[in-house]
C-alpha cells in the first residue's frame, strides 16, 4: 500500500518531501522496534507474541518506550512518521483521490495491528509458564534507545530541518 501510495505521490514536492521523510522516520521507527524484540528476545528466549502478555507490570519502562514507537509506527502526530504520512497524502490525494483514500485506510488497518501487537504483549494476565526473567531496561539498553526517540521526536516536531535539506 505505501509503495502504490508514494508513487502516486512522486509526481509534486509534497510527495516526494514526504516519502524521503517516510523512508528517514520508518529506518528509525522500525529499528526500534526491532530493539524491542531484542530485549524482549534476550530475557525469554522466544519472539512468540501468544507468550506474551502482562509485561506492564514487570517492565514498565519498557512497556512505555516500546508504546511510544508503537505510536510513531501508527503516524501519530508529533512523531516522524506522522509528517511523512501527511505529505505523501497529500500529494497522493492531488493526483488520484482514490488511491489515497485506499492508502489511507490502509494506515487505518496498520493502526489497528499495532494497537493490537502492544495490547497482546504488554496488557492482560503475565504468563510465568512461558516466560523466564522478569527485568526491566538496563541503563546501557536505555542508552540505546535515546537516539532513536529523539531522532523521531525531532523529526515530528521540527521537520523543516529534513526537509529543507530536500529542497
Amino acid at each position: 500500500g505505501v509503495l502504490r501510495e508514494k508513487s502516486f505521490a512522486l509526481s509534486n514536492i509534497q510527495g516526494i518531501g514526504g516519502s524521503i521523510l517516510l523512508m528517514l522516520s520508518h529506518g528509525l521507527v522500525s529499528s526500534a522496534l526491532f530493539l524491542c524484540v531484542g530485549v524482549l528476545y534476550d530475557r525469554h528466549k522466544t519472539r512468540l507474541v501468544r507468550y506474551y502478555g502482562g509485561l506492564v507490570s514487570t517492565m514498565p519502562n519498557f512497556s512505555t518506550i516500546f508504546f511510544f514507537f508503537t505510536l510513531a509506527n501508527m503516524s501519530l502526530p508529533g512523531t516522524s512518521s506522522f509528517i511523512g504520512e501527511f505529505l505523501i497524502l497529500v500529494g497522493a490525494f492531488q493526483r488520484n483521490s482514490l488511491v489515497a483514500t485506499l492508502a489511507a485506510l490502509g494506515m487505518i488497518l496498520g493502526a489497528a495491528y499495532s494497537l493490537w501487537l502492544y495490547n497482546r504483549v504488554v496488557s492482560g494476565n503475565l504468563k510465568p509458564d512461558f516466560l523466564h526473567k522478569f527485568s526491566d531496561l538496563n541503563g546501557r539498553e536505555v542508552f540505546i534507545f535515546i537516539p532513536f526517540l529523539v531522532g523521531v521526536v525531532w523529526m515530528g516536531v521540527y521537520p523543516k530541518v529534513f526537509l529543507d535539506c530536500m529542497h
